[in-house]
């Protein structure tokens, strides 16, 4: 026979369903629980006692003994050896009050018809967020008119360009940072054809606010590239960056901060730095960089590769310089043992370039760093390579 603990565990299941069934404006109850434990004939004969302490414990906590609650609602049956007796059959939930004085959710079930009344006045659009996402109206300590204020301004401003202390907002300076998961739920709905990149996590960067940005470091290599007031050698954030549109053919990325400030003087030509290793992320979406020749040089190790590979996956043109076998085996003998790399192979790689990747998986001495190429032989390749590639 059920017990009342048990059925409160099934009625919790219902209680997401029964605040879509609300936003639906669809009835919920009454709502029955079939599967209660039928009682057999053998039951009724063998453990008789223990069959009726479970069904006065089941009525001890039911609408029919406290007024309020689950309902037993019996039916008669017949068994050979005993004869007629009036058993549980089926246990109801009549109302919602009922339900909710059972579960012990009536702080959470009014604050959710508040809750839903402040949204759906604010912002009737938000139906089918709400439908969907019910269970955050549940929640007390969510200040609805705070996070309802941000989202006003976004669908007015969706692309503020203002740091986040700066939004126009009555809410304290931490409200967006503190509600992050929520209102960023919210505003992915809202104004879903404002969001820079889907697969950023920080507020401030998917919602094109302003950020300490990464400032990206850039060479002139050729002096007649006169873009910033005759300046060689500047830094500017990556915002700034991403709006520029320097009219040179070729753009020449290292991974090591030396090795791009010794890069020698190539015509039409300008050298990126964005921090080094895995921070080419940052350059992911540099619209213009589609149409220049792009040259990438980092260390001949797994890392450096799966860089490499990384920087393909945005500008699939990019050419790799001083990571091939000629260049391993003319300086093997300053190779060291570096981090191994999970991957087992990067389909960004060209034959060459995935074929010496596979090596360095199966030798321990795997890394050659850029630094330990001499600069002469860097600026004699980078002469040969302006005679025939760019």
């Amino acid at each position: 026979m059920i017990s009342p603990s048990e059925i409160k565990k099934q009625a919790l299941k219902w209680w997401k369903p029964l605040l879509q069934s609300c936003i639906q404006g669809e009835q919920f109850f009454p709502k029955s629980i079939d599967r209660i434990g039928k009682v057999k004939s053998g039951h009724v004969t063998a453990r008789f006692e223990l069959l009726q302490q479970e069904i006065e414990e089941l009525y001890r906590c039911s609408k029919n003994q406290t007024g309020s609650g689950y309902f037993v609602q019996t039916a008669g049956r017949n068994f050979r050896r005993t004869g007629s007796h009036e058993l549980p059959d089926v246990i109801v939930f009549e109302t919602i009050d009922d339900y909710i004085t059972f579960t012990g959710y009536k702080k959470e079930w009014n604050g959710f018809l508040t809750n839903y009344n402040v949204i759906k006045s604010a912002i009737p659009s938000l139906h089918d967020w709400a439908l969907q996402n019910c269970l955050w109206l549940t929640n007390k300590d969510i200040n609805w008119n705070d996070v309802l204020k941000v989202c006003l301004y976004f669908i007015k401003t969706p692309r503020p360009h203002l740091y986040l202390r700066q939004l126009p907002l009555e809410i304290h300076t931490k409200f967006i940072e503190e509600n992050n998961a929520l209102i960023q739920s919210l505003l992915d709905y809202l104004i879903s054809d404002h969001i820079r990149s889907a697969a950023e996590k920080r507020f401030a960067e998917r919602y094109f606010l302003k950020y300490d940005e990464p400032l990206i470091r850039i060479r002139m290599l050729d002096i007649d590239l006169t873009c910033f007031c005759n300046f060689s050698d500047i830094s500017i954030p990556l915002f700034d960056f991403e709006k520029l549109d320097i009219p040179a053919r070729n753009i020449l990325i290292t991974e090591n901060k030396m090795n791009f400030l010794t890069l020698p003087a190539m015509p039409s030509t300008i050298a990126v730095w964005s921090g080094g290793g895995f921070n080419v992320s940052y350059l992911r979406n540099v619209v213009w960089l589609k149409e220049r020749h792009i040259l990438y040089w980092g260390d001949i190790d797994e890392h450096g590769f799966q860089i490499l590979h990384q920087l393909r996956s945005y500008y699939p043109h990019t050419q790799s310089i001083m990571m091939d076998y000629k260049t391993f085996e003319h300086f093997s003998e300053f190779a060291v043992a570096g981090a191994r790399n999970k991957s087992e192979k990067l389909s960004l790689l060209n034959d060459e370039e995935g074929k010496l990747f596979k090596q360095l998986k199966l030798v321990d001495k795997n890394r050659l760093e850029q630094e330990k190429i001499p600069q002469v032989y860097v600026e004699e390749y980078l002469r040969s390579l302006l005679k025939t590639a760019i």
